[in-house]
């Protein structure tokens, strides 16, 4: 029997997983086969995507003929509202908007029909999730990769949001397998919103040399902090740095930021480095869990692996 949760009721999913909407990494493709597989397949929305980008990447979701999702960035639709038009026509099952001032934009996706989440970092965070209507809301760890908090591990956080709202809970952070599945399902989540471990997949919008590095990258071989930010003059607000895997430009830089941002030259080389493919430069962002990552597995196989939690959880009864 498989797992049943709130989550896969909702939107009729074979396992208890949402792909979690990773700007770069997680386009059309990986979103289909996400959700072709039994999880629920997002498309990550960065800010500089136009209206046209995220059509595309909708219709290729869709095409998996199973429910999909879209993530935004709140603090960028103030400057592209363009963005939550474009989703608006695609009527995706869900939408995330994330990252600041998020309250603005529910109203228009949930007269829509369309579910609707965010992702919070810490209890305050959720408790205005649940105030502005959210459908559920993605509890995130300070483990997850790319941008967020890191305010609270996964595990303290999920049982003070748990304990604090009404709405349903997803977890995110450091859930790579199905152990770390079955861990936040038995503390009351109805499924967890996994990045890193869809980012070693072929149908993940990265390259090959990018997975091959991720894959030899231990669990310990991560940080946080906005160094990769400030380089790129990017605009996210100053609470929401990003985990990535550490390399040598990350340590140059981390305690310098205030000099990093009038770096043009320390600019230059980053953007050199991202066209090259130069990951002792360039940034790849993954959590913890990408100590977990040991070949490249199709999304099928990683959702697949992720059902066996369902066995863990008769083995605790």
């Amino acid at each position: 029997m498989a797992i049943q949760t709130w989550l896969t009721e909702r939107f009729d999913l074979a396992v208890p997983v949402v792909s979690a909407p990773m700007a770069g990494p997680a386009g059309g493709s990986l979103a289909a086969a996400v959700s072709a597989a039994g999880g629920l397949g997002m498309v990550g929305v960065g800010s500089a995507r136009t209206p046209e980008w995220i059509v595309e990447q909708a219709e290729v979701a869709a095409g998996a003929g199973r429910a999909y999702g879209v993530g935004l960035m709140a603090w960028a639709l103030e400057k592209n509202p363009d963005q939550l038009a474009a989703v608006l026509d695609a009527r995706p099952a869900l939408v995330s908007v994330s990252y600041g001032p998020f309250e603005t934009y529910l109203p228009a996706l949930r007269e829509a029909g369309i579910t609707v989440t965010t992702q919070a970092g810490n209890l305050e965070e959720a408790l205005r999730a649940e105030r502005a209507g959210v459908d559920f809301l993605v509890a995130r760890g300070a483990e997850a990769g790319g941008h967020g908090r890191n305010d609270l591990g996964t595990l303290p956080l999920l049982c003070e949001v748990l304990d604090a709202v009404d709405v349903p809970v997803v977890a995110a952070g450091g859930i790579g397998r199905p152990r770390g599945l079955a861990a936040v399902l038995a503390s009351g989540a109805v499924g967890a919103w996994v990045g890193t471990a869809f980012l070693a997949c072929p149908e993940a919008a990265n390259t090959a040399e990018a997975r091959a590095r991720l894959i030899g990258t231990g669990s310990t071989g991560t940080a946080y902090g906005r160094v990769f930010d400030v380089a790129q003059r990017a605009g996210w607000p100053e609470e929401y740095g990003g985990r990535a895997v550490r390399n040598s430009y990350f340590d140059s830089w981390v305690d310098r930021l205030d000099e990093l941002g009038t770096d043009d030259a320390a600019a230059a080389e980053l953007r050199d480095a991202i066209k090259a493919g130069d990951y002792d430069t360039a940034y790849l962002y993954a959590g913890q869990g990408v100590g977990l990552l040991r070949e490249e597995r199709p999304a099928a196989v990683v959702l697949a692996d992720f059902a066996r939690a369902e066995s863990l959880l008769r083995g605790a009864e």
